[in-house]
């Protein structure tokens, strides 16, 4: 089975443009994305964006959580 394209919404601005689209293997977990020496939690609730010529799905930010060391 292939990953999924999900769009990142929110969370910290400084988030390129260009890793706001990422993969995911299930559209029911959340996506957690590293960012400096914290992870940006996103969750997805069934809202769609249209991306160039793609329909994603649309994660929004919901927390952060220290990297453990």
């Amino acid at each position: 089975m292939s990953d999924f394209e999900v769009l990142l919404v929110g969370g910290p601005s400084a988030i390129p443009d260009g890793e706001r689209v990422q993969l995911t293997p299930s559209l029911a977990e959340k996506v957690k994305y590293r960012f400096g020496a914290h992870y940006e939690h996103f969750a997805h609730d069934g809202e769609f964006s249209e991306v160039g010529d793609k329909r994603l799905p649309v994660y929004r930010w919901t927390m952060r959580t220290a990297i453990a060391e």
